[in-house]
C-alpha cells in the first residue's frame, strides 16, 4: 500500500526533518539536552518531547495524565497549555530514554504512513479535541517537525537543511498566512499591493493584493508600484514568521521600502506560530 499522491511529499518531509533530529540527538551527552533553543522557553529536551508527543497523538495514543507547573513564563494560553503537556511530562527523562522513545515513535510513525489507506480528506483528531483533515494533519506535521529540527540546529550549533523537503513545505504554510498578515492583521490600504522578496537556499517573490473590499489574495506576479515592499533572507522570514525572533533583534537583515508604517505593522504581526 503506497500513501495518496497528496500526502506523499508532507510524509517524505517529515521522515527528512525526523531522521535529521534523531542524527543530532542521539549522541548528545546530558547536559547537551538542557540547553536552550530559539523556541521559546524550550530546551533541547523539550524539542525533542513535543515531536515525540504530537507523533504518539497522531498515532492515537492517550494524552498523558499530568498537572504542569504553575510557574512557566512562556504558557500563556489553552493552546500553549495543551502542547506543553507532552513536554513537562518528560522533562526529568534522561538522554538514553528521550532516544529510545524517539526511535521506537519514529518506527511507528513509519509503519503508521507505510499501511495508511485513508484518502486525504479523512477526517483525524486534531490539537484540543479538533476535527482536522488527513491532509492537514501531515502537512502541519512536516511543518511542526522542520521548524523544530530548525531549532535544534540552532542551539547546537549544527546548520543546515535550509533547502531540504520541508522548508518547501514550510514555505507554503508560511505563505498562505500572508493575505490575512497585510490585508487584516496590519490592515493594509484597499486596492494596494504589499511585495515580499525572499532570498537565500528558498527563493521567491510574492505580492499580497488587497482588493476593494480589503481581502488579500496571494499571487506570483510582481507588482508595479506596492504600497511597500520587504526584502529579506529566508532564515530570517522563518524565524521572523515562527515567533523565534522581534523584528527589532533582525532589523539589519530585513529591508523595507514604501510606507514604512505598513511595514512596521506587517513585521509586528508576523508571527503565525501561537
Amino acid at each position: 500500500m503506497s500513501l495518496h499522491p497528496t500526502l506523499q511529499p508532507y510524509a517524505d518531509a517529515w521522515t527528512h526533518s525526523v531522521d535529521a533530529i534523531s542524527e543530532m540527538v542521539q549522541p548528545l551527552p546530558e547536559a547537551e539536552w538542557n540547553r536552550r533553543t530559539p523556541c521559546p522557553g524550550w530546551s533541547v529536551r523539550d524539542v525533542v518531547s513535543h515531536v515525540i508527543g504530537l507523533d504518539c497523538e497522531l498515532l492515537g495514543d492517550p494524552r498523558p495524565i499530568h498537572s504542569l507547573p504553575r510557574d512557566l513564563f512562556h504558557v500563556a494560553n489553552e493552546h500553549q497549555r495543551y502542547m506543553e503537556m507532552q513536554v513537562d511530562v518528560r522533562r526529568h527523562h534522561t538522554a538514553p530514554e528521550m532516544t529510545a522513545e524517539l526511535e521506537y515513535t519514529v518506527i511507528r510513525r513509519n509503519r503508521q504512513m507505510r499501511n495508511e489507506n485513508r484518502e486525504p480528506g479523512a477526517t483525524v483528531r486534531g490539537p484540543m479535541g479538533t476535527e482536522i483533515t488527513l491532509e492537514h494533519a501531515y502537512r502541519t506535521r512536516a511543518f511542526d517537525v522542520w521548524v523544530h529540527e530548525q531549532d535544534l540546529r540552532t542551539a547546537l550549533g549544527r546548520p543546515g537543511n535550509l533547502d531540504s523537503p520541508g522548508a518547501y513545505v514550510t514555505r507554503d504554510f508560511l505563505l498562505d498566512a500572508l493575505p490575512k498578515i497585510v490585508a487584516k492583521d496590519a490592515d493594509a490600504p484597499r486596492s494596494s499591493a504589499v511585495v515580499f522578496d525572499v532570498h537565500g537556499p528558498v527563493e521567491f517573490l510574492r505580492t499580497i493584493r488587497v482588493d476593494i473590499q480589503g481581502r488579500g489574495t496571494l499571487e506570483t506576479a510582481p507588482a508595479l508600484g506596492p504600497v511597500a515592499s520587504l526584502t529579506l533572507d529566508w532564515e530570517t522570514y522563518v524565524r521572523l514568521a515562527c515567533g523565534r525572533v522581534t523584528p527589532e533583534a533582525v532589523a539589519d537583515r530585513v529591508k523595507t521600502e514604501g510606507d514604512q508604517e505598513l511595514a512596521e505593522a506587517i513585521l509586528r504581526n508576523f508571527a503565525v506560530t501561537p
